[in-house]
This record gives structure tokens, C-alpha cells and sequence, in this order.
């Protein structure tokens, strides 16, 4: 019940504002719920997707869209929080650099973009390739902040409701 999935045109706009870009992309969803978002990066060709969700009831409903795709074993799932994850996992020992990064935390979880975000911007930098873009789903109503350590806002799209906050590294 606290899940909150994409919505359909959210997630088209995303998809469209990404284009080419999924194509043999290396993709992290971060919040994955039902994983709407990561199986459609699957879809459109990404190479690598990695899937993260700690709450049991959100990953009893991943794994069977997984299975019922016969996408099991294509796509990896973590039964992590974030935090954990962005600070466990390191590029050079599990072989990763994503280019996307996606994260939809619950929108009543304002801290978890702060978490996420700054961890990203920040000692999990590694874990982006360098000219990955992060893009963070929230309530248009709440305005992440425009910077997180080497994280910077480069795009705001709003749509309904939502909103998606886009952020690419800067390096001074």
C-alpha cells in the first residue's frame, strides 16, 4: 500500500527525455518498488540493470513481474536499503559504473533524497560512469536540493503531480 509506482506518462517522459541513451546503458534503480522503471530500461536495451528495494512486500511483487517477463536472471536484484548499498558496493570490485541512475523514493521520505543524493554526490561517486546522469522522481510541490557534493540540478521537468530532477557531475 505505500508503494507508489511511476506513472505511465511519467515514466514515458523519462524514457523519451533518455532516448538513445538506455541502448546498452549500465541502469540503477534505486526505491525500485515493482520495478516498472528498471524492467523498462530492460526492455529498451540497457546492458546492465540493477534493481534496489528493501521493503518485503515491494519485492515479492518485483520478483514475480521479473518472472513473469523471464526476466529473473537478466536483471539483479539487491534486498538492500540505498544507503547500504551506495555505501557496500564499490565499481572496482563488482564490475559496475552506471551511466543511469534512477531513484523514486516514497515522496513522504523527504530525507531519503538528501541520503541518496548526497551519497551519489559524494563517497558513491563511484559508482557513476563518467557522464552519468542521476535522475531523482519527487512531488513537484517538493524542490530537491540544486547541488549534492559533485552532484548538480541540470533539468527540471514537471508533470502533474510529479516531477523529475535531473543532476550530472561537475568537477571543478
Amino acid at each position: 500500500m505505500t508503494t507508489r509506482p511511476t506513472s505511465d506518462r511519467l515514466r514515458e517522459t523519462l524514457f523519451n527525455v533518455l532516448g538513445q541513451r538506455i541502448e546498452g546503458s549500465r541502469f540503477l534503480d534505486l526505491y525500485a518498488g515493482s520495478g516498472a522503471v528498471g524492467i523498462e530500461a530492460a526492455s529498451r536495451g540497457a546492458e546492465r540493470v540493477v534493481l534496489v528495494e528493501r521493503v518485503q512486500p515491494a519485492l515479492k511483487v518485483l520478483r514475480a513481474n521479473l518472472e513473469s517477463l523471464g526476466l529473473r536472471n537478466a536483471v539483479r536484484v539487491e534486498s538492500l536499503s540505498v544507503a547500504v548499498f551506495l555505501k557496500k558496493v564499490r565499481p572496482e570490485s563488482a564490475n559496475l559504473a552506471f551511466e543511469i541512475i534512477f531513484m523514486d523514493p516514497p515522496y513522504e521520505a523527504e530525507n531519503e533524497y538528501a541520503l541518496g543524493l548526497g551519497l551519489l554526490g559524494g563517497e558513491a561517486s563511484g559508482l557513476m560512469a563518467k557522464d552519468a546522469v542521476v535522475i531523482a522522481e519527487h512531488r513537484r510541490k517538493y524542490k530537491p536540493a540544486d547541488r549534492y557534493g559533485l552532484l548538480e540540478r541540470s533539468r527540471l521537468l514537471e508533470q502533474g503531480d510529479a516531477a523529475l530532477s535531473f543532476y550530472r557531475t561537475v568537477i571543478h
